[in-house]
């Protein structure tokens, strides 16, 4: 019976599952702030894992590229967390991403009310020609 999820698959939930809660307890410079891990993907030979996160209350993107950086020097120490809770022979090289779909998608969705407010008002200012139209194929 095949497995459903691959080892790479519960590698990468086990360290995001870890690193929330290292980042969370371990981790006081004040230029992170709250971290959320949005997604961690972990090569095949488990070298490498690429941890996607976005900051809570950071509003500039230069500032959220500064705190993955400081993340990504800080990896090494949060690496030694990771080997204490799983028993891997080597523990995947960390590097944080700044994961930018949640701005994206912030926009997007500013953009579809936008068109969604902008359609109600046109169709409020046609519902006179609209009632009009059928008075006179009535008519005929």
């Amino acid at each position: 019976m095949p497995r459903e999820f691959t080892r790479s698959d519960r590698v990468s939930d086990a360290i995001q599952r870890i690193l929330a809660q290292v980042i969370r307890s371990e981790i006081r410079d004040p230029r992170i702030g709250m971290v959320n891990i949005n997604e961690v993907t972990v090569t095949r030979d488990m070298a490498y894992a690429k941890v996607y996160v976005t900051f809570v209350g950071v509003d500039d993107e230069k500032d959220s590229i500064t705190a993955a950086s400081i993340l990504n020097k800080a990896s090494g120490f949060l690496r030694t967390f990771i080997a204490r809770e799983l028993s891997m022979r080597t523990v995947p090289k960390l590097q944080f991403i700044y994961d930018k779909t949640s701005v994206k998608g912030q926009a997007l969705s500013t953009l579809i009310e936008r068109a969604l407010k902008e359609d109600s008002l046109h169709q409020h200012d046609e519902e006179p020609a609209s009632d009009a139209a059928p008075d006179d194929t009535k008519g005929e």
